[in-house]
């Protein structure tokens, strides 16, 4: 049995049994929440999220990229959130490796060197303070007035406001 095929029989013995509002695509509390794909940041229940309260956008590292300013934008101006929390962690894996030398094992693998950026860094708090300025600077969206950043403590499941 595969993985997916676990996780789709969960899904049936669950049932409907999640709680929340599923009537609007338009996040509730008007906020979005961009963090890592790590799977020890459960974001749900570090904020004890129902359905529909939020927008969450993932990615590597969790940082502020031009794809993130694409749902960012998208949230804001067609789905109504007005806040931004930003949440990076310790012991991420971007701050294991550089953009040269992913960038440089990708070619080796495949003959292809990636057009887009790693995003590596060496400290999470000062990573978190430049996805916050990406999005404050963005002029594609409305709201940057309320945008804050903080460092979410893998081991300890805390967190520290950076930005």
């Amino acid at each position: 049995m595969t993985s997916i095929d676990v996780l789709l029989k969960r899904n049936q013995e669950i049932g409907d049994i999640v709680p929340g509002d599923r009537s609007s695509p338009r996040p509730s509390m008007h906020i979005a929440i961009l963090t890592c794909m790590d799977a020890r940041i459960r974001v749900f229940e570090i904020f004890g999220l129902l359905q529909g309260e939020a927008h969450v956008l993932r990615n590597g590292g969790g940082v502020v990229t031009d794809d993130m300013i694409r749902s960012l934008t998208l949230s804001q101006r067609k789905l109504g959130t007005r806040e931004v929390l930003i949440v990076q962690h310790t012991e991420c894996g971007l701050s294991m490796v550089t953009d040269e030398e992913f960038k440089d094992e990708l070619e080796t693998a495949t003959g292809l060197r990636p057009t887009w950026a790693v995003e590596a860094f060496r400290k999470v708090e000062d990573s978190v303070r430049t996805s916050v300025e990406r999005v404050r600077r963005s002029a594609y969206l409305p709201h940057t007035e309320n945008v804050r950043g903080f460092v979410y403590d893998v081991k300890a499941g805390s967190l520290t406001e950076v930005a």
